[in-house]
């Protein structure tokens, strides 16, 4: 259900940047926002309006559409987000065993794949690597932006474009080997190389765009599989 899943990622965006705003401001380390942070503090009672009601829509339409078998694969994933957001916005750090960019990735990418895991009993090994593979390109996402905002690391390091580059070529190796035999899976992978190769050029051209414009630029890429909708 795409609706059900933008209004729930929306409701943890925002959730997870007032939470920052918040335990920045209150510990005195309001330099270390960004200006989306300051942004949504700004209007957080609005936000904080919206994000209820999106939670209310959200509730409704899984109540009214999705099926008891669905409801229960999904309280999965649900525990694991719940169990992560709380890890970070508590300061348990030491209870995440992997980094937040690729939780995040983990979390959103299985999220986007549950209706299908619903609506078949036994995955084929192709798709679990298109899975696999925009799990690590979401990660990239992440880990793009959080360096590209960190100055000292951003300034001569070029670990983004040689990450966005090897993701790239994975990609496309994957589709000269599944072409001919899973033209679907090679489809999506063509899509997501190209997002990642995107991600590359966005890392070279990066100091001729404001931060709020690379920003929405490295989201953006990651729309390309929209294409494959419009045969």
């Amino acid at each position: 259900m795409p609706l059900l899943l933008a209004l729930v990622t929306w409701v943890v965006y925002i959730s997870d940047r007032l939470l920052d705003a918040r335990f920045a401001l209150r510990t005195g380390r309001a330099d270390s926002l960004r200006e989306r942070h300051l942004f949504q503090w700004r209007h957080r009672r609005t936000f904080l309006v919206l994000g209820f009601a999106a939670i209310c829509c959200s509730t409704g339409i899984v109540l009214s559409s999705m099926p008891m078998g669905a409801r229960e694969r999904n309280s999965l994933l649900v525990i694991a987000g719940v169990t992560y957001f709380s890890c970070i916005h508590l300061r348990r750090k030491f209870l995440l065993l992997l980094p937040k960019e690729l939780l995040v990735g983990i979390l959103f990418t299985t999220a986007c794949a549950l209706p299908t895991f619903s609506r078949a009993a036994d995955m084929p090994a192709e798709f679990m690597g298109v899975v696999a593979f925009f799990a690590a390109l979401a990660w990239l996402n992440c880990k793009a932006i959080e360096f590209w905002e960190s100055v000292d690391k951003a300034r001569f390091n070029r670990q983004i474009l040689f990450a966005a580059c090897a993701l790239g070529l994975a990609g496309l190796i994957g589709v000269s080997i599944l072409h001919a035999t899973q033209v679907w899976a090679a489809e999506l992978l063509a899509t997501g190389a190209v997002s990642a190769l995107f991600l590359a050029s966005l890392d070279r051209i990066r100091k001729r765009l404001t931060p709020l414009a690379l920003r929405a630029t490295a989201d953006l890429v990651l729309l390309t599989p929209l294409v494959l909708l419009l045969r």
